[in-house]
């Protein structure tokens, strides 16, 4: 017998190889091997099997399996298939992505070695003289008076496991071994129990769900919920309708903060079935999560996009929350896929119900459900009778004449509401889309700005550590320059506001207030994330302070304030969605006000209160801005009205990379009717990483070409294969299927 295996490389090219006798019954279609790639062993997944070969020479053996059992269903098989070639990625990639390569239904935790104290033993004062790191040790376990891990009292001696050895000799303490599983508890809140009871209009759509669950059929809905509507109830009762018909769900997530809080409620109604999938996570709970996976352990699965992967077996439900967030499209490595689009083919392939649900739905979703390809269901009012937030915009231009204050962070009307909240214990959220102190580090005199070696960027200066940092590729620059390098001056000035400088100047203001700033910098692990939470929903933290993160599905009883300290970051950036981001993210985090019992209000402050998108964001219009956008994004032939795709050029010699560009330009075979082609030209960031990049847009209306088969014909005849490889190395190709940013 023969297997055809793809490996995770750039190349299309599958390889032959002969499965030894002792394997020929273990080795399937979907199974990952271990097999020689070159003088490399490398994992691969088989595609097919056949006992006869055209194979001229002599074929080397598959060596090992991976896995004990088989990961992939037929759906899932399938769906790994569908990417492959919609993302024009090869399958060895994709199955990399789906089976990761650290990861195997092999793995069994680690073993530990537990100490317990039984004895001091006849003659413990000499032992103190003679040997003291060995009383020292039995005076810690006699205090604790239960088995200790040896791990544990490393910081109490130097050597643990040998002392302890000697003394279990002398019978003075007992070692004991056991599997120590890992723990997952600290990336969740503790289960968080509510007595529901629906209201009419969520009632409607859960029937309308449920008889689709019963059905067992396709069935994609866009569910548009305002902010506190109680999106999350219905979806746990969703949840337990599926799990009564023993199928499984997945529930994806675009923030890793909002996972704790919801993992809480779903584990107060469905215990230990519950898992979560999130790079957050140790690698050791993701090997353990993996494994319990793949046995049918869990029966939901709770985690960000690259869930949608996960092996569960007989899938009925599909939930993707805050189904507009661009997080969800993978933008590095290979595949770049979106895990919106890729939940709506696995439910397809699963019979499964697809919900896609939001307070500011994408516009894609918004106009599939006006084209009827997605069922609408709406629910237009709170949930509990909370009441809508009062809005306020402040015109930060009026502000700063008004005080003579040039570059304001706080409205005198932001500070007064803040300041109110303290004396009521309310809690308030702040949102600066911005991390770092300020964003810029110009010269006073000349003008010069400090840029990253590495980017067209400029260098981000955190007053933490007093350093600059790019935020794309990760440079830093330590320490801060004393003259400008251009003229030598020293007059150095910080322009722009980030969340350090927004927690300086209120911690100055509120020196009272209990603050806690949530952005990248301060969440590098989970349980850390996790941990500010839970502690803000406890009510030990009094201001929230922080970026994009804190700004969707969190639900907090007390937060009654929302300010929102820039809302034009990102406004003007050149990209079709910045308008529709902007609007999102004020809309979304307006929602976090007043939606329980207690009235919210939320404060916008703005240099440009007369923009549409502020306008309507403000007052919480979203049909009537959609509308707009909607209009303009058909005049401008882009998504969702054209299948796009951006073809972005990059290498380290900037001449290059443009004659790639342009030669590729050129080439272009059977352009038809209805594709437009941008370009190439400099990307917006046109330097990043010391690499130089160019960009075609291309854009095929759908009027044209219904279903964008045309348009994957042409890229496969253009961009896949061998038109790749022959090309110059130190000019590589990213093609970028249905692109989320054009920047």
């Amino acid at each position: 017998m023969y297997a055809e295996v793809a490996f995770p490389i750039s190349s299309y090219q599958t390889f032959t190889y002969q499965i030894p006798v002792d394997l020929t019954d273990q080795v399937r279609v979907g199974v990952r091997v271990k097999a020689p790639l070159g003088r490399r062993t490398v994992q691969g997944v088989v595609v097919s099997l056949t006992d006869k070969t055209n194979f001229k020479g002599k074929l080397k053996n598959i060596m090992a399996l991976v896995d004990d059992q088989l990961v992939l269903d037929e759906q899932l098989w399938e769906l790994l298939h569908w990417t492959s070639r919609y993302y024009l990625t090869p399958l060895g990639q994709v199955a990399r992505m789906a089976m990761p390569r650290s990861l195997s239904t092999r793995y069994h935790p680690p073993k530990c070695q537990r100490v317990v104290f039984k004895s001091f033993g006849d003659d413990f004062d000499t032992l103190k003289k003679g040997k003291p790191a060995q009383a020292r040790v039995l005076e810690k376990l006699s205090a604790v008076k239960k088995p200790v891990m040896l791990a544990d009292l490393n910081k109490l001696v130097s050597n643990p496991a040998d002392i302890c050895h000697k003394l279990a000799v002398q019978g003075l303490v007992e070692i004991s071994s056991e599997i120590r599983y890992p723990d997952a508890t600290g990336f969740s809140f503790d289960p968080i129990e509510k007595e529901i009871i629906f209201s009419e209009s969520q009632q409607v759509i859960i029937d309308k769900l449920s008889n689709a669950l019963l059905e067992k059929q396709f069935f994609p809905a866009l569910l548009h919920g305002v902010t506190g509507s109680g999106k999350t109830e219905i979806y746990i009762d969703l949840v337990r309708q599926t799990l009564e018909q023993g199928r499984t769900a997945i529930m994806l997530l675009p923030e890793i903060s909002l996972t704790p809080q919801i993992a809480g409620r779903f584990r107060a109604v469905f215990g230990e079935t519950v898992a979560l999938w999130h790079s957050k996570m140790t690698s050791a709970i993701r090997s353990w999560t993996w494994k319990q996976i793949c046995g049918g352990q869990y029966k939901v699965v709770i985690g960000a996009r690259s869930a949608i992967f996960t092996p569960l077996r007989n899938l009925g439900l599909i939930v993707v929350d805050e189904e507009q967030e661009h997080s969800y499209k993978q933008e590095s490595p290979d595949p770049r896929y979106h895990a919106r689009d890729v939940a709506l083919m696995r439910g397809k392939l699963c019979d499964s119900v697809v919900v896609l649900a939001s307070a500011t739905p994408s516009l894609e979703s918004y106009y599939n459900q006006i084209q009827g390809k997605l069922t609408y269901l709406p629910l237009t009012e709170r949930f509990g009778g909370a009441s809508y937030p009062q809005v306020y915009v402040v015109d930060m231009n009026q502000e700063q004449e008004d005080t003579g204050k040039m570059d304001q962070v706080f409205s005198g009307l932001l500070l007064e509401k803040i300041q109110d909240r303290l004396n009521k214990r309310e809690q308030i959220i702040l949102l600066q889309n911005r991390r770092g102190y300020a964003p810029i580090l110009r010269c006073g005199d000349c003008g010069e700005i400090l840029m990253c070696p590495n980017c067209q960027l400029s260098l981000t200066y955190h007053s933490r550590g007093d350093v600059l940092q790019c935020h794309f590729c990760g440079h830093l620059q330590r320490p801060v320059p004393d003259l400008c390098q251009q003229c030598h001056s020293v007059n150095l000035r910080l322009a722009g506001t980030g969340t350090q400088k927004v927690e300086d100047i209120l911690l100055d203001t509120f020196p009272q207030a209990r603050l806690s700033r949530l952005d990248l910098d301060t969440t590098h692990t989970g349980k850390q994330l996790t941990q500010t939470l839970r502690k803000f929903a406890s009510g030990e933290i009094d201001i929230l302070l922080g970026t994009q993160m804190i700004a969707k599905g969190l639900d907090f009883e007390n937060a009654t304030l929302v300010g929102i300290i820039n809302a034009d970051t990102g406004l003007f950036l050149p990209d079709f969605r910045a308008g529709e981001r902007v609007f999102q993210l004020i809309y979304q985090a307006a929602g976090r006000a007043g939606r329980h019992k207690k009235p919210g209000e939320v404060v916008i402050q703005t240099y440009n209160p007369e923009n549409p998108v502020i306008k309507h964001a403000a007052r919480l219009d979203l049909k009537q801005y959609y509308n707009i956008a909607l209009s303009e994004r058909r005049e401008l032939n882009y998504a969702p009205f054209s299948w796009m795709v951006r073809v972005e050029f990059h290498g380290a010699e900037r001449q290059k990379v443009e004659v790639r560009a342009l030669d590729c330009r050129r080439q272009l075979q059977a352009v038809f009717p209805g594709l437009e082609i941008l370009g190439p030209a400099p990307c917006y960031r046109e330097r990043l990483r010391n690499n130089y990049r160019f960009q075609m847009v291309l854009k095929a209306n759908k009027t044209k070409d219904v279903n964008g088969r045309l348009l994957h014909r042409f890229l496969q005849k253009n961009f896949t294969g061998v038109v790749i490889q022959r090309k110059d190395a130190k000019a590589r190709m990213i093609v970028d299927i249905d692109p989320v940013s054009i920047l």
